[in-house]
This record gives C-alpha cells, structure tokens and sequence, in this order.
C-alpha cells in the first residue's frame, strides 16, 4: 500500500519543501492520521539501526537501549491506529534483533547494564504486538507472546522476599549500582505484563501474581490510600522504610493500565475502584489547564532525556485503559484531544540534527504555545502518542487467544532459573562495573537534583 506518509507529504508538498507547523482538523480522522503521519516520519529519522554497519533496534547516543524499545511500541501502535505499515519492517528486524540468544530481550551488548524495566519496555513491545495482530514473525523467529511470556518467567524467578517482603529489584545483576533500588517502573513492567497475559491466555498464574505484585507495591507504601505512586524504596538500614516519594507520570501510568485490564478480565469492583482512584490522581497530578505534563520537573526545566520521555507512555497508557474500561473514555479522550492539541501547536521547530520535514520537530513542553527547543527521540514520540491516540476508539480491541489472536506462545519460554543470568556476567570486566556504576549515578543524580529544586 501507498504510505499514509508519501499520500501526506504528496498532498502538502512537503518533499524538499519546509513548512512551518502542523495543520490539524481534529474532526477529521484522515487529517489526524496524517499529523501523525508527519510526526512519526520525524521520530523515525533518528532512528540509525537500519543503516549500513549500525545495530537494528539500537537509538544513537544520548538514547539509552530502552527508550528504543519503548519507541517500537509506539509505531506499533501507530500502525495499529493509521494501518501505515511503513515502518512494520523496521519495527519487527530492531524487535527481533534484540531478542538475545535466549530469546528473552537480554542480548549480549546489553546484559552488563540492563535492568529489569529495560527489559520490560521491550517485552511490553512483544505484548502489544501480540495484542494488536501486528504480523508475526516468521516460524523460525521467536514469537511476540513467547517474548512477554520469557520475560514474565524470568521476573517471577527474581521476585525478592527476602528484603522488603517481596518486589523486584531496579537492576538485574549485583555488580550495578541500584542493585539495593527495588523501583515501581521495574515492578509496574511485571504487573503490566502479568495483568496483560491474564487476560490474552487466560492463565490465572498471571491473574494472581498481578494480584501479587499489586499488593507489594501498597504494602510497600509505593501506591498510597490515594493512590499516589512513589518511585521506589532502598533496602537497607532502615528496614525498607526510606522511600523515594517522587511521583512519575509513567509510574502512575504503567498501574493504571494493568489495573484497567485486571478489571477488564475479572470485573472486579476491587480492581475498579483502584482503577478509579489511579485514574483521579492522575487527572489531578500530572494535567495542567488541560494538558498532560511532567509534574515533577517540567515546569522547573530539569527533565532529563529519559524523564522527556515519561508523559507519552502516560498517554499511551490512558487509551489502552479507555478500550479496556469503556466507561472512562468520557474523562479520557477529552483530555488526549486537548494535549494533543497543545503538543501540535510545539510541533514548529528545525533543528540542527533534526532529519524530519523542516518546521515539524515537537517542543517538550506543551504548557504553552512557544516552542523550547527540546527535541528529540522522547519528545517526538509524546507528540506522536497524543495525536494518534486521540483516534483509539475507532482501533480494534486489543485481541486474546480466544478472540482472534494469532501469535504463539511458550508458558516455559525464558531463563526460569534465576542461576541462568551467570553466564551473562561471565565476561565482566572491572572497567564494566564502572561505567555501569557512573551511569547510575548520573540517572540517580539527576533525579536527586529535581527533588531539591523543586523542594527547596
């Protein structure tokens, strides 16, 4: 098929010409997908996997390896929403790719520094594509379910009860620096992923550690009564008690969708009411004037490149719950059409390193009309995300094995022995543990500087 891109630029004359802002008639579906049609070409051109001699699946520097995974999740789901198959090629070869030798999403020029939410950002690429029939690999490649079933096995095998009671570290091996971080992003991955693959196979394993994990997480005191959503909690001295209470939008996110789709499964009213009240906190925490935004560091500008990054999964987030829970598609979608509008009216810039058409590079910040200069992989993807996602209820439903899902799965699939990651660890170098450990540090140190400025 003619690219919805190609029809796009054809129409307005964008190739080789500049323009200077995207144009949307937001009651028109062709003229929504063709605003995401301009923003996902803009996101791609930083892709460099599929060059010559460079690694599929692999962002170039700053970009560290899960930002990639999670931007193959968003063309995914642009596929899914605008049927552009332009980049379902790209998307499936960088997929593939970084499976790794186990077919678990730990290949080797990754292990010595992945943690389990890198992990989990790629494994939730290989759900949506299981959910959304995004065409499955052929019968000698690994297949999108058995991925997210590899990645579930091997969580559940690093589940800790002996600090804090239960969770999942941040980082995957001892030799790196947040070893001692048991992170809600890392455990909100498991619970997504569990929460999904409940309802795809209907297998109650998933069902109840979704249960499981859920349940740390409040006992842990990381999602509060009122369902606020803390960042993590340290081991050590103090008995796990000395928890970071920075709140992320994605960290709100990553529950609130696993919780829409527990309901989805079970009709719960259990699982309803904490849907509802993730659903309250978020509207209240993380929206401004009716747009989505960072709330802990965007409005002092010290976002980091990852945190640039956060709001888009929100937004992603918030239309898979609108399709698992149809109710809450009243408070939902107005709110994806006012953002979406808002990051359309920043979507203005030519940058040096920007290789989209010429005035379509997005701005970070969509808390006003002036456009900051803060572009990049994360702040095309937010754009892209809001735009097309104000579209979610005219895309299928999320598929299960027994409404139309065609991928295979592997209920064994993964390193179900947790003593399997030493092979991974084998060549590790002193120089590794250092890198590793400086990256740490500098991710942590940011995070630390947001806290103190924003409340000093």
């Amino acid at each position: 098929m003619r690219s919805l891109l190609q029809a796009t630029s054809l129409a307005l004359g964008l190739w080789g010409t500049s323009v200077s802002a995207i144009d949307v008639t937001w009651t028109d579906e062709s003229s929504v997908k063709e605003a995401a049609g301009t923003i996902a070409y803009g996101l791609v051109k930083y892709y460099t996997g599929n060059n010559t001699g460079d690694v599929p699946g692999n962002l170039p520097d700053p970009y560290y390896w899960w930002e990639a995974g999670a931007m193959f999740g968003a063309l995914i789901d642009y596929w899914w929403i605008t049927d552009d198959d332009s980049y379902n090629n790209i998307t499936s070869e960088a997929i593939l790719h970084q499976v790794g030798e186990d077919e678990d999403f730990m290949p080797t020029n990754q292990t010595r520094t992945e943690g389990n939410d890198d992990q989990g950002f790629w494994a939730m690429a290989a759900m949506a594509a299981a959910e959304r029939k995004f065409p499955d690999p052929p019968d000698d490649e690994p297949q999108w379910l058995a991925l997210a079933q590899a990645v579930f096995n091997e969580y559940a095998s690093r589940w800790d009860t002996e600090h804090c009671g239960g969770g999942m570290r941040w980082q995957i091996f001892t030799f790196n620096s947040g070893f001692s971080y048991k992170n809600t992003i890392s455990n909100g991955c498991f619970f997504n992923i569990a929460a999904r693959l409940a309802r795809y196979t209907g297998n109650d394993t998933y069902a109840d550690w979704a249960t499981k994990i859920w349940k740390w997480e409040s006992g842990a005191g990381l999602i509060t009564d009122a369902y606020k959503v803390y960042d993590g909690v340290t081991i050590g001295d103090t008995n796990c008690s000395s928890i970071d209470t920075a709140q992320w939008s994605y960290n709100a996110g990553i529950f609130l969708h696993g919780a829409s789709v527990m309901y989805n499964l079970t009709e719960s009213s259990t699982w309803k009411t904490r849907m509802d009240g993730m659903l309250s906190e978020i509207v209240t925490l993380f929206v401004k004037s009716d747009v989505i935004f960072e709330h802990f560091c965007e409005q002092t500008d010290q976002c980091n490149q990852d945190q640039q990054s956060f709001k888009g999964y929100l937004g992603r987030w918030l239309a898979a719950t609108s399709q698992m829970a149809p109710y809450t598609y009243e408070t939902i979608h107005p709110l994806l059409v006012s953002t979406a509008k808002a990051a359309v009216a920043v979507c203005t810039g030519t940058d040096s390193g920007f290789k989209g058409h010429a005035g379509t590079a997005c701005g970070f910040s969509w808390l006003t009309t002036t456009y900051d200069g803060l572009v990049g992989v994360g702040s095309q993807m937010n754009a892209l995300s809001m735009v097309m996602y104000t579209l979610v209820k005219k895309a299928s439903t999320p598929v299960t094995s027994k409404t139309g899902g065609t991928s295979e799965g592997n209920v064994d699939a993964g390193n179900k022995n947790s003593d399997d990651v030493n092979k991974h660890q084998s060549k590790i170098t002193t120089a590794d543990r250092a890198g590793a450990a400086i990256l740490t540090i500098l991710i942590c140190g940011g995070v630390l500087a947001g806290t103190a400025f924003v409340f000093s």
